[in-house]
């Protein structure tokens, strides 16, 4: 966890609270230390930010949540406009 903390700029408390507020759930090493992903150290680099801004915690990990689900919704829209888009070029060319 220092690792993590010391890579992310935060400490151990503050990664520890983004677990508290279900943000992260890092994975447990047998020896029982927390194992953080790459994903999961962006995620504490942009709560990170967002409490440097002044945003309260629990705020800064709801936005992130609402964010990554607009990110994914976006996602899935623009997979959908391209299977419906894609017969109609092919019968068009």
């Amino acid at each position: 966890m220092g690792r993590a903390a010391e890579m992310t700029g935060t400490t151990a408390g503050f990664l520890r609270s983004l677990g508290d507020q279900g943000l992260i759930t890092p994975l447990r090493s047998e020896g029982g230390h927390r194992r953080y992903s790459r994903y999961q150290l962006r995620i504490a680099m942009r709560a990170r930010d967002l409490v440097d801004q002044g945003t309260a915690i629990d705020a800064a990990c709801r936005i992130i949540i609402l964010e990554d689900q607009l990110e994914e919704a976006l996602r899935i829209n623009e997979q959908l406009r391209s299977r419906r888009a894609g017969p109609e070029s092919a019968a068009g060319t």
